[in-house]
Parts: C-alpha cells; structure tokens; sequence
C-alpha cells in the first residue's frame, strides 16, 4: 500500500522534519509512504471571503495536481469524522482488503481547503474541534499513520 501525506507550505521546523522522518523511517517495512509539499499562496495577513477563497483555490489546484486518478482521498477538515486509532487502522484495513492500493490523505494551508479537493474526497477526517497548526498537523498524522499500520501488524507500538 502507498499511502501519501499532500500538505501546503513547506515545513521550517527542525522538529517537525525529524519527527516525520523518523516515523516515516518506522513505517518503511510495511508501506510505501510519501509526504508531498505543495506552495501556500502568498497573500497579505488580512483578507476579504473572496480573497480567502481564491487562495484556497490556488493551493487546491497545486494539490489535486499530485492526486491521481485512482487514489483514495481523505481530506482533513474540522466538519469531518471522528476516529479514534484503531478506527482508522480498520479503515486503512479495509481499504487495503478491497483493492485500496493508494491512500492520499490532504492537508489544506492555514485557510483550509477548496471546495474542489473536499468533493474529490471519499471521506472527510477531523482530528476534533480544536485548531492545529497544520505544519503540526502533519507531523500528527504521520504518527497516526504509523500507529494504525501496527495495530493491523499487531505490534507493541500501540498500546
């Protein structure tokens, strides 16, 4: 299974680099996982809706860009599902069980994302109500990424 991480804005963050690259390190006996960069739009701090809404545009475009056609999309956003850990390893299970080789899961730049990206998506995640930086929100769902593959393995990460 290839699973993808497509967020907007290039990480700064030693921390956050390293900690995605270890787990990402974690994750090679089991899955081909990739973590793709996409350019946030460049844009005053203070905008107007419509402003607001052609950045997210811009950044959708850069991000359905690396989406293939084939590829099963989770898109992160407030207004989505809650999961708990070993409900997204049963649906990463389940997607891997019928024919689900690839699973792209998007994360959209400080303004969110477009409507275009929520409608190629098959589902809609939320990782609660409270706001996360999304540099960190990468770095998070790296983990959880990790921490579903070896509940499936069955190994002693999760506990």
């Amino acid at each position: 299974m290839l699973i993808q991480i497509i967020g907007v804005g290039k990480l700064k963050e030693k921390y956050l680099v390293q900690g995605i690259q270890e787990y990402a390190k974690r994750l090679t006996p089991y899955i081909k996982f990739q973590v793709i960069e996409v350019a946030d739009e460049k844009a005053p701090d203070t905008l107007s809706e419509a402003e607001v809404s052609i950045v997210k545009e811009r950044e959708g475009e850069r991000i359905l860009a690396h989406v293939k056609e084939s590829a099963y999309v989770i898109a992160l956003a407030i207004g989505g599902q809650l999961w708990s850990s070993e409900e997204l390893a049963a649906e990463l299970d389940r997607l891997g069980t019928y024919g689900t080789s690839h699973v792209v899961f998007v994360i959209g730049g400080s303004h969110g994302l477009s409507d275009h990206v929520l409608r190629r998506a098959q589902q809609k995640l939320s990782f609660g109500r409270m706001t996360l930086p999304h540099q960190l929100m990468r770095l998070v769902l790296t983990e959880q990424i990790y921490r579903a593959v070896t509940i499936n393995k069955g190994t002693k990460y999760h506990k």
